[in-house]
């Protein structure tokens, strides 16, 4: 997944729209590319910065013990970038965000955050603001060259690099989950193992794990933490570890 901020002074705006930027969905490859290539000309009055999260960050953050959903994931790193911003000098007076989640509550969190600055948070912002829509654009540009030039760190069997879009509408996207779902290990880095499509797949095309536990009856006669710390009667026998019950192990007095 990949984040883009995109800057330029007030007094450009009308240069930044007279480019035709729109919002990246709209637009052709090349057309993205194209644009892209202008921005990158023009770039004594646009500026623009990335953050990338590579798939395996996703995962590990959303199916983690603590979660860290994609709202939480999305809002912090579009804080980064406008804080990333700042640190390069660039003097930010405005910033208008696409919205993840209720656009108030987002927007008043930016705003506590930078209480200088006139924060616009806005459902659909990329096809409403031109600043917004250029950042949509270099960041469809970058995820799109990321998906094509992906190095695989697995060594994977008969490994078919097209995969379309990596989209969840694309039939090719589907096909290539199926094809590339290990039956006890998932899939590549290359895939995001939180996205709903590919929990999909795995829950019918890979086996089913069970994560042994203690059962209720395995815990009953454990005491409270505090219970080590008190002194116990000295006629109470003391029971060896679970682990040597088990195996029959005793300790030996004499060799």
């Amino acid at each position: 997944m990949v984040y883009a901020i995109c800057y330029c002074p007030l007094s450009r705006l009308a240069d930044l729209e007279a480019l035709k930027v729109a919002d990246s969905k709209t637009l052709t490859e090349s057309e993205r590319d194209r644009l892209f290539a202008k921005m990158e000309e023009d770039g004594d009055f646009v500026g623009w910065a990335l953050d990338v999260l590579s798939p395996n960050l996703i995962s590990t953050s959303m199916l983690g013990r603590v979660k860290y959903n994609l709202n939480s994931l999305s809002h912090d790193t579009a804080t980064g970038l406008v804080q990333f911003a700042m640190d390069q000098g660039v003097k930010v007076a405005q910033v208008f965000v696409d919205t993840v989640g209720l656009p108030e509550t987002y927007q008043e969190r930016l705003q506590q955050r930078f209480p200088s600055i006139e924060v616009t948070v806005k459902a659909k912002a990329d096809a409403l603001y031109p600043v917004v829509s250029a950042a949509s654009i270099c960041a469809k540009v970058a995820r799109d060259q990321a998906v094509k030039n992906w190095k695989f760190v697995e060594k994977l069997k008969d490994l078919d690099t097209d995969y379309g879009s990596g989209y969840p509408n694309d039939p090719k996207t589907k096909a290539w989950l199926r094809k590339h779902v290990e039956p006890v290990f998932g899939f590549p880095q290359f895939v995001r193992f939180s996205w709903r499509t590919a929990q999909s797949i795995l829950e019918k095309e890979a086996e089913d794990v069970m994560w042994e536990d203690l059962s209720t009856g395995d815990q009953e006669g454990l005491g409270r933490i505090t219970s080590y710390f008190r002194e116990s009667p000295r006629n109470r026998p003391r029971l060896s570890h679970r682990y040597f019950q088990e195996r029959g192990l005793e300790s030996a007095t004499s060799l």
